[in-house]
């Protein structure tokens, strides 16, 4: 008789993956593991079933009878482990001496007490301490413990340990010194004889956007960079040149807002995505408050702060919605 006393959660887990995934390669992947492993746990769980789950010879694998029937029980299984588990945090969290926040220094002055007041709202006896800088740094702190809950515009290597929640979605916008290019100007060929002011290419929004000029086979001098937007921003002003950055960090740097025009890019666009991000399992319905929290803020806050700068960009950042799936889950 089958032992069922070897059907593991792990191993259940493995044959969800390669059923929605159709390959051993593709379901190692999604699940942080190797390709041996993978076969590994099927080959156990066959054994455990005494049935075949899988007709391996087609491409993509598909589902056996016996199979289809696990697949159905498995994914009520994993269901009620999951919510069982969201279950338990919740108890946990209500006992949770201190909580330690990372977000990127975009948002940290419109961000940060917010979430800190909505934190010490649900947690009352929850000491927070929070912390702000580059996107690379936060996933970092996420990996090694030091941070709890993230705002980042990276997202961690390892698929399994983390769920990302969407906050917003922004393009890439040209800045200019005020008046810089006249109307009705090439656009293109005034850039070129314009100083470009570019993000150091030591941070991810610095690389992000020099990736994105190779790409448009924009070749540019370099001349100088900077890892703050203040100082971006600040020396577009000086120059009279010019730069690319996003809305946020416009807002981030508003007192140079007066001297500089706001444009789009006279090429193809490109945009960058916010997450709250934080260990899978952990902290219960925490993480999916505070990211609604978060969407708030902007739709309430920072979306009218810069459609009033910025008339013509009233819709540029767009704010997740509450009610749908993620745009990245993993």
């Amino acid at each position: 008789m089958p032992d069922t006393a070897d059907l593991t959660l792990r191993g259940l887990r493995v044959f969800v993956a390669l059923a929605e995934a159709g390959s051993v390669a593709a379901a190692a992947a999604r699940i942080g593991g190797s390709s041996p492993g993978v076969s590994q746990h099927i080959t156990m769980l066959e054994a455990a079933v005494g049935a075949k789950l899988f007709d391996r010879r087609a491409k993509p694998v598909t589902l056996t009878p016996a199979g289809q029937l696990l697949h159905t029980h498995a994914m009520r299984i994993l269901s009620v482990v999951s919510e069982a588990q969201t279950e338990l945090a919740e108890i946990n969290l209500s006992s949770l001496p201190s909580l330690n926040l990372a977000i990127i220094d975009d948002l940290d002055a419109s961000v940060t007490p917010v979430l800190v007041q909505a934190l010490q709202a649900r947690l009352s006896r929850c000491f927070v301490h929070a912390y702000s800088g580059r996107s690379d740094h936060i996933i970092t702190r996420l990996e090694t413990r030091a941070a709890d809950i993230a705002v980042t515009t990276l997202l961690p290597a390892d698929g399994q340990r983390f769920i990302a929640l969407p906050i917003l979605r922004e393009p890439f916008v040209l800045v200019t010194a005020r008046g810089a290019i006249a109307p009705g100007q090439d656009m293109l060929a005034a850039l070129q004889s314009l100083p470009f002011v570019q993000y150091s290419d030591q941070i991810p929004i610095g690389r992000r956007i020099a990736a994105h000029l190779t790409r448009v086979r924009m070749a540019l001098p370099r001349r100088f960079a900077f890892e703050a937007t203040r100082s971006v921003l600040a020396m577009v002003v000086q120059t009279g040149g010019w730069a690319i950055t996003t809305p946020l960090n416009i807002l981030d740097a508003e007192l140079f807002v007066p001297h500089l025009d706001i444009l789009p890019l006279p090429f193809a666009g490109e945009t960058r995505q916010v997450h709250l991000v934080a260990r899978r399992e952990e902290l219960g319905h925490l993480p999916a408050d505070l990211a609604r929290d978060c969407r708030r803020l902007v739709t309430q806050t920072l979306i009218p702060r810069f459609a009033a700068i910025a008339p013509a960009f009233a819709d540029a950042i767009m704010v997740a919605n509450d009610d749908v799936l993620p745009w990245l889950t993993f």
